[in-house]
Formats: structure tokens, C-alpha cells, sequence
């Protein structure tokens, strides 16, 4: 394979490489339209301005230098020391849940997020038992705690099966 010139004089697209005018894609590839379009990237060396992700607890393009907000408890408690956990009723799919401790579990259990010592891990329970059972290879690191809430929302999504 041979190679192929992208940009043109001055940084600027080759002509063999601009958008058809014509066709329905023409506006989006060349930026004509709406919404921000740096997805975190910079041009120049300069960063895009943060973005509000608003409802999705997120935000796109923020300042790494800016102090990350506290998760808030949502669904479970903060524990002293920067430990953190979430919780949720969750009803086990079909094969259930694998635990270390008790193989295993099924049926309506509630799901525990951890977050400590940079790990996050996931624990079940029976709902309203005691007994709490580590899930099976459901710990992993976590550098930034703010990022709690979406990994307890992702376990949350991957083992709640009401349905089947």
C-alpha cells in the first residue's frame, strides 16, 4: 500500500479528501452540525470549553485540573476513611450469580458497590440477609472515585434480569 497526502498546503484538507457537497453526510463531516463536535480533543494546543452533560451526571471536555465533586451516596452510604459504596435491589438472570463464597446466588438479592483503597468490588446479598458474597472477579482498580456511580450503574444494568 502506498501512502495518500490528507492534508493540503496549510494544514487544510487535500481536495481528494473533502466531503461531497452533495451527499447527507456532508455536514456532519465537515462540522456544519449542532452540538459541540471536539469530543475532548484540542486544536492548536488550545482545549474546548467544558461541556454539561446535564441528567447523565456526566461532563464532557472538563478541565483535568479542576477538583473532582464528591460522589454523592446515592442509593447506599459513605463510609469514613474515603471508602464509599452504593446499593441496589436487583433480581438475578437466569444462571444467576457467581460468588466467591457461596457459588451460586438467584432470585431478588441486593447489590453492593465498594469503592476503597482505589478497588472497587461488587458484593450480593439475599435481599434483607445478613450474609454478604464477594461477586466472582468483580474487583478492579478504580483511579478516580467520582467514577463510582457509573460503575455501580453499569453493574447494576449487567445483572439486574427481572424478566429473564
Amino acid at each position: 500500500m502506498g501512502e495518500q497526502a490528507v492534508t493540503g498546503a496549510g494544514a487544510t484538507p487535500a481536495p481528494e479528501q473533502m466531503p461531497d457537497a452533495g451527499r447527507k453526510d456532508a455536514a456532519a463531516a465537515t462540522g456544519g452540525g449542532t452540538g459541540p463536535t471536539t469530543a475532548g480533543m484540542t486544536v492548536d494546543g488550545a482545549p474546548a470549553a467544558p461541556a454539561d452533560v446535564s441528567g447523565a451526571g456526566m461532563s464532557a471536555d472538563a478541565n483535568p485540573a479542576a477538583p473532582a465533586a464528591p460522589a454523592s451516596p446515592a442509593g447506599g452510604a459513605t463510609a469514613g476513611g474515603g471508602a464509599q459504596q452504593r446499593t441496589a435491589d436487583i433480581t438475578a438472570g437466569p444462571g444467576g450469580v457467581m460468588t466467591d463464597e457461596a457459588g451460586v446466588v438467584t432470585g431478588e438479592l441486593t447489590l453492593r458497590t465498594e469503592y476503597a483503597d482505589g478497588q472497587v468490588t461488587l458484593r450480593v446479598q439475599y435481599k434483607d440477609a445478613d450474609e454478604w458474597y464477594a461477586v466472582t472477579g468483580a474487583k478492579v482498580a478504580l483511579a478516580d472515585p467520582s467514577g463510582l456511580d457509573a460503575v455501580h450503574g453499569i453493574a447494576v444494568a449487567l445483572l439486574n434480569r427481572p424478566k429473564g
